[in-house]
């Protein structure tokens, strides 16, 4: 079992984005010191509280304030890019990376930044853009021989290399025959995840996911994997989650409840989610359910990993066997503000005493 930061990021809208980002790098810093061994970006366009559009040049940032750790995308929306560019972008990040970088690609988001690209819904889903766009970036990658590629989406024409003017086709990463490749869900019958089965890449589940549906999340990777007849690992698949811990279980159920784990479920999550394809249903272990019994200690019981390092021991491990096993957890980060150090002190309970107490698994 690993440990691993997955920074959407989540940042109250009216601080500063220059703070905001320094609040970040503050904590890949700290977590590469205490061992963590990797930090996923995010990506986002019309989301003040998701307030990066550009993970790759936040982790070419990142690069220089941490050593160790892996550093990646969580995730690229490919369908609003061009591949071309993207396939150049993410093959100069891996060297500069020198292999410390993973590539998460997705086909998230929301009906406004589809608005904001001009991309029209009804000419076709954000899957089948996406699923597109990585198909033309791994043949940039690893074909040798020129061509042409004619989508519904992408068009584009790789030349013979000129010799004589100096042109070619040249950035290729610096992983061979590229870096991982992950991919991110949230349903419990995600297409993504049935592609991440079908094609061998790693399975990142959200962190706003029932346990139930988290098991059936890995069902859908193995459905997917029996169709290429591949051999999906659990070690592979990361869970994204809230995790908060402190000296005592009681300090840190208040500090969750009453700091920006409840702030932004509330202020945040209930308004997205809650507006979203499968609204508020997403939070409740009843169907029937009132909205009214959707606050901070339902989900503090329901979801997020909180307590003192051996009570979050216990409920890693809980999680673990209903599951039926995973390989890396991913705490989400917040917006702390003043009270950063609370979490920095979070992490390093994660690091010394919580991540200890699970190895085994």
């Amino acid at each position: 079992m690993k440990l691993g930061i997955f920074s959407m990021p989540l940042h109250v809208p009216d601080q500063p984005h220059s703070e905001t980002y320094d609040e970040d790098l503050a904590t890949l810093a700290l977590a590469d010191k205490l061992g963590f061994s990797e930090a996923w970006i995010g990506e986002h366009f019309t989301l003040p509280w998701e307030n990066i559009p550009a993970p790759d040049i936040f982790i070419a940032r990142a690069l220089g304030v941490t050593e160790q750790m892996a550093l990646g995308t969580g995730v690229v929306n490919l369908h609003y890019h061009n591949p071309v560019m993207v396939a150049h972008r993410i093959a100069m990040l891996d060297h500069l990376a020198k292999g410390r970088f993973y590539f998460g690609i997705g086909a998230g988001g929301s009906p406004e930044e589809s608005g904001v690209f001009g991309i029209d819904a009804d000419s076709g889903s954000p899957r089948d853009r996406m699923n597109e766009s990585i198909d033309l970036i791994l043949r940039l990658w690893t074909e040798d021989e020129p061509f042409e590629y004619t989508g519904q989406y992408f068009n584009s024409k790789v030349y013979e290399p000129m010799p004589d003017r100096r042109l070619s086709f040249h950035m290729r990463p610096y992983q061979k025959p590229h870096p991982p490749i992950a991919v991110a869900g949230t349903s419990p019958r995600s297409e993504t995840l049935m592609a991440a089965g079908e094609k061998g890449w790693w399975p990142m589940s959200s962190g706003n996911g029932l346990r139930d549906k988290l098991k059936s999340q890995w069902d859908t990777v193995e459905e997917g994997a029996v169709k290429t007849g591949k051999r999906p690992s659990r070690r592979d698949w990361r869970i994204a989650r809230e995790v908060h811990v402190a000296d005592s279980s009681e300090k840190a159920r208040d500090e969750a409840i009453n700091g920006p784990l409840g702030k932004s479920f509330k202020d945040y999550w209930m308004y997205l989610i809650g507006n979203g394809p499968r609204g508020t249903a997403t939070f409740k272990t009843d169907p029937d359910m009132p909205d009214e019994e959707l606050t901070p200690e339902y989900m503090m019981k329901n979801f997020w990993i909180v307590g003192d390092p051996n009570e979050c021991i216990e409920q890693i491990r809980d999680l673990y066997d209903s599951v039926g096993g995973f390989g890396v957890l991913l705490p989400q980060t917040n917006d702390w503000g003043r009270d950063t150090s609370k979490w920095h002190h979070s992490m390093e309970l994660m690091a010394t005493e919580v991540l200890p107490g699970i190895q085994d698994l």
